[in-house]
């Protein structure tokens, strides 16, 4: 006896979904535009750049504030 062809849609065709991305550029789209309203506001922004933390100001003028120093992991996590 032959089966019935299913005619319903699965969920994941009914739903929307976030692929990475659409995620990643929204998320660079709101980093952007948070940047912007800083420096707007406060007349500076604070970022990450060439392994410091430095502070950007309106006229171009950058300041060093702190080296980012990496951390060193656990060469092997065993779970007992």
């Amino acid at each position: 006896m032959a089966r019935k062809k299913n005619n319903r849609k699965t969920k994941t065709e009914d739903t929307a979904y976030l692929t990475k991305r659409i995620l990643v550029n929204a998320a660079k789209a709101g980093i952007r535009h948070a940047a912007r309203e800083t420096m707007e506001l406060m007349g500076y922004t604070i970022v990450a750049e060439d392994n410091w933390v430095v502070k950007k100001y309106r006229d171009g003028y950058t300041e060093k504030i702190s080296p980012i120093t990496k951390h060193k992991r656990p060469g092997k996590i065993v779970l007992k």
